[in-house]
């Protein structure tokens, strides 16, 4: 299978309909995050398919999607490399995909092409090595990678790690971006799942610099005491 043939099983769901909703809610307007992106209309389940049954191809055409204009497209690629490093067995193999990723990043921009690859590239990758990446990526001027910083931290976070979540939350606390601040409030929400004392820790210490997005996302599980005694600060 070639870069084409998924371009042509992708055009196979595509609906003018869903076209017109995607544009709107990824924000493709002038001014807006995604303005000039484009779109098929092919909906996430069904773009899954079509990168389950491409997850073979070679290497060299899975670039050839990322760089598409097309946003289906892009999150095909995005996903065939997701599973193939789910399922690749030697080490060598899942280095070469990540680091692939790595010098893609950038053509993961919009946040549900960053969400639905980096917890299962980069963060399942950096599991037990060393994460210097990931504050190169959160001091990027590229608003995307600063999110792929931030969100593969949520693999990490599940074998109780928390340390570079938090740290990196640091470095981008005085983000002026919403898309940040809800990345932010994200993954310090799910290391307060984890470990509500770690959290609380941190939100005693930095509650009164994190933006109100963040904060929100932050304590969204507390109980209604808590989340007034935060908001209130």
């Amino acid at each position: 299978m070639v870069a084409n043939d998924v371009r042509e099983a992708l055009a196979l769901f595509a609906d003018e309909k869903q076209k017109a909703i995607l544009m709107r809610f990824f924000k493709t307007g002038k001014g807006e995050y995604g303005e000039g992106d484009q779109f098929m209309g092919v909906r996430v389940p069904q773009t899954r398919i079509v990168a389950k049954e491409s997850m073979q191809m070679a290497l060299p055409e899975v670039v050839s999607l990322l760089n598409d204009p097309v946003h289906e497209v892009r999150l095909c690629g995005f996903l065939i490399l997701v599973f193939r490093y789910a399922k690749s067995k030697k080490e060598e193999d899942r280095e070469e995909i990540v680091n692939l990723y790595l010098q893609y990043a950038h053509r993961a921009n919009n946040w549900d092409l960053v969400d639905l690859s980096a917890p299962k590239i980069l963060g399942y990758w950096l599991r037990d090595k060393d994460r210097t990446v990931l504050y190169r990526l959160a001091k990027s001027e590229n608003i995307w990678e600063q999110r792929i910083a931030m969100v593969a931290t949520w693999t990490i976070i599940r074998t109780d790690q928390y340390d570079d979540t938090l740290a990196l939350a640091l470095i981008l606390i005085d983000h002026p971006h919403d898309l940040i601040h809800k990345a932010v409030g994200w993954m310090l929400r799910e290391v307060g799942k984890r470990d509500r004392g770690v959290l609380i820790h941190f939100l005693d210490q930095y509650a009164t610099r994190l933006s109100r997005t963040s904060l929100r996302y932050a304590i969204e599980h507390f109980p209604p005491d808590m989340r007034l005694h935060y908001m209130k600060k």
